[in-house]
């Protein structure tokens, strides 16, 4: 345990150290540049995945999806169609003529 005169030494040299304390040089501005960070309305940003899927490609995209679709609408009303899937019906067997299943 310290003897009172050691603590005495200790209260004393903490003193000492408080006259050798300078004054802090602060900008004069400081106070409000930190009241400016510290209640600043800051902007909400919402991340987006598909920040470069702009309006250009959105109506890029949707006349190629239209083309294709057009496209294949034309393909499917030509007569052709119809011709190539009774061949191929009659290829693999695949017609109501063919023999009887097993379930009938």
């Amino acid at each position: 345990m310290q003897t009172p005169k050691d603590i005495e030494k200790n209260i004393e040299a903490t003193f000492n150290v408080l006259d050798t304390m300078n004054e802090v040089k602060v900008s004069p501005f400081f106070k409000d540049k930190t009241m400016q960070r510290l209640f600043s309305e800051k902007k909400e940003t919402i991340p987006t995945g598909f920040s470069w899927f702009t309006p250009k490609l959105q109506l890029a995209t949707l006349v190629c999806v239209l083309l294709v679709n057009v496209f294949g609408i034309y393909q499917m009303t030509k007569t052709e169609y119809d011709t190539n899937i009774s061949n191929f019906a009659t290829m693999y067997e695949l017609g109501e003529d063919s023999k009887p299943s097993l379930f009938n």
